[in-house]
């Protein structure tokens, strides 16, 4: 059965079905486009998929995918970036926020910077979206080149020992003597731990309990004091070990604590190092949560290939993908993790192998990430920006504005997008069970540009709503499933 409606008319057969009563969105609004839209996706559990990995669940146990960009705060940002991602069909933000420019001295917080966070906090729940924040930091922080990004002045200590930046590589600062003097501080130094716990502690007080609020990303791209040769990937191995099993460790639940005392809803993401993105795992251990009820912790890799962040075009035979995620999937499975990927993407998707790396990562994706958010949502001509000059995607990036599975009235199985083509399998629960109800499958309109039918095998369903995409907005597939036997598989095609 197929019925097509507005959006208004589909918000009514929702509310129609579900026994509730539900205010009429704006025709014309983007699909999710309300301030019930980030509340209704806000995932309060965890369940287990078909093949074992632990996924998130909303209020009514439907599993949930969460997809979008990272943007940045500092004055680029604006409420029609945010209105631009819900109309493409995403769910999700990842906000770059800084130490240094929140608390420029110590216990001194700049409250027009807290303003504006407020303000992005507020568009997001305005258009439906959540929002992760990421505590981030390159290099350190502004001392060693990195703006006023990271950590402050006031709480870096160097030992006066040398830095001299390579213009031609970034991050090869990591490894200079005075940033590595730097971390070593960070993480052992009572006062700066101290000064570190407040810092969380405040700003998960002021944003706590916002509606849009996911969650945190407790410290960007984790990074650590090297003993002997850099360039020697056993020793870099060996040191990454030692600082997850350690110092990072340490931090990490003490991070955990500072921000429960505050805000138990959230959920609190960790990270790896970026080793991760050579095949390293992670050695990271489990970690508790204070919180009252089941844990709210997930995993946050990034999923870079290295040689193309030098530059270069990607390599399909060199094993990234599958070196990358046989290198991520242990760790979160032995703790029963959900897993978002914080940042991916390539510098430029429009060369023939960065483009083939952009389908393959969304692919690889859809079988262990409960979430992403691509790096990042800006217009222009290469340079990382998800959108071309005229606002489009820019060429190469179409996998990432495909369609998907919002939200899932079981557990997944598998998922794909080719030709035109959409397909999902899922299983379902116990009749009555948690997860019953609407599987929403976002219709970008790049993809159905023409009117988009659904059909599904191995039950008869009970409704099947369509929200045609616009011109401006993606559009909304629904399907209502009776009571099925459990562990039935279904499967959804949409054309």
């Amino acid at each position: 059965m197929r019925v097509r409606r507005t959006a208004a008319a589909l918000t009514l057969a929702t509310a129609a079905v579900l026994g509730t009563t539900a205010a009429v969105p704006d025709p014309a609004a983007p699909a999710g486009a309300s301030a019930a839209g980030a509340r209704s996706r806000f995932p309060t559990g965890t369940t287990t998929a078909a093949d074992g990995r632990t996924v998130l669940t909303d209020p009514g146990g439907r599993t949930l995918q969460l997809r979008g960009f990272n943007v940045d705060k500092y004055d680029e940002t604006t409420e029609g970036d945010l209105r631009s991602i819900a109309a493409h069909g995403f769910t999700l933000i990842r906000v770059a926020v800084s130490w240094t420019r929140l608390e420029p001295a110590r216990g001194s917080y700049d409250r027009a910077e807290l303003t504006k966070l407020h303000h992005l906090l507020d568009w997001a729940e305005k258009y439906g979206l959540l929002a992760v924040i990421d505590f981030h930091q390159d290099v350190y922080g502004p001392k060693f080149g990195g703006g006023d990004r990271g950590i402050p002045l006031w709480a870096t200590r160097d030992d006066g020992l040398p830095f001299t930046p390579d213009p031609d590589d970034w991050f090869a600062g990591y490894f200079q003597p005075a940033v590595q003097a730097a971390f070593r501080h960070l993480y052992d130094d009572p006062d700066l731990r101290r000064w570190q716990t407040d810092f969380y502690t405040r700003i998960a007080r002021e944003l706590g309990g916002h509606r849009a609020l996911l969650g945190y990303d407790l410290f960007n791209e984790p990074f650590g004091p090297v003993d002997g040769d850099p360039s020697d990937p056993a020793v870099l191995a060996a040191s990454a070990a030692e600082l997850e099993q350690g110092r990072l460790a340490g931090m990490y639940q003490r991070l955990i604590s500072a921000i429960r005392r505050v805000d138990a809803r959230s959920w609190l993401f960790v990270e790896p190092t970026v080793l991760v993105g050579q095949g390293v795992p992670t050695r990271l251990p489990a970690f508790s949560d204070p919180r009252g009820g089941a844990p709210r912790l997930g995993y946050a890799p990034h999923f870079y290939d290295t040689a193309v962040e030098a530059g270069r075009d990607w390599d399909p035979s060199d094993g990234f993908i599958e070196n990358y995620t046989a290198a991520i999937t242990a760790y979160p499975r032995a703790n029963r993790l959900p897993v978002l990927v914080g940042e991916w993407g390539p510098p430029d998707a429009r060369t023939l192998g960065n483009t083939e790396l952009v389908r393959r990562q969304v692919a690889a994706m859809t079988g262990f990430a409960d979430a992403w958010t691509m790096w990042y949502w800006c217009r222009g001509d290469g340079g990382y920006c998800a959108l071309g000059p005229d606002g489009r995607p820019a060429p190469g990036n179409g996998p990432a504005f495909g369609p998907y599975a919002a939200a899932l009235a079981g557990r997944p199985v598998s998922e794909s997008y080719q030709d035109g083509v959409y397909r999902l399998a899922f299983t379902t629960g116990r009749p009555g069970a948690p997860g019953a109800g609407w599987t929403d499958v976002v219709l970008p309109a790049g993809s159905y540009p023409g009117r988009a039918r659904v059909s599904v095998s191995g039950a008869r369903a009970s409704a099947v709503v369509v929200e045609q995409p616009g011109t401006e907005r993606s559009g909304l597939a629904r399907v209502l499933l009776p009571h099925t036997a459990p562990d039935t598989r279904i499967t959804l095609v949409i054309s």
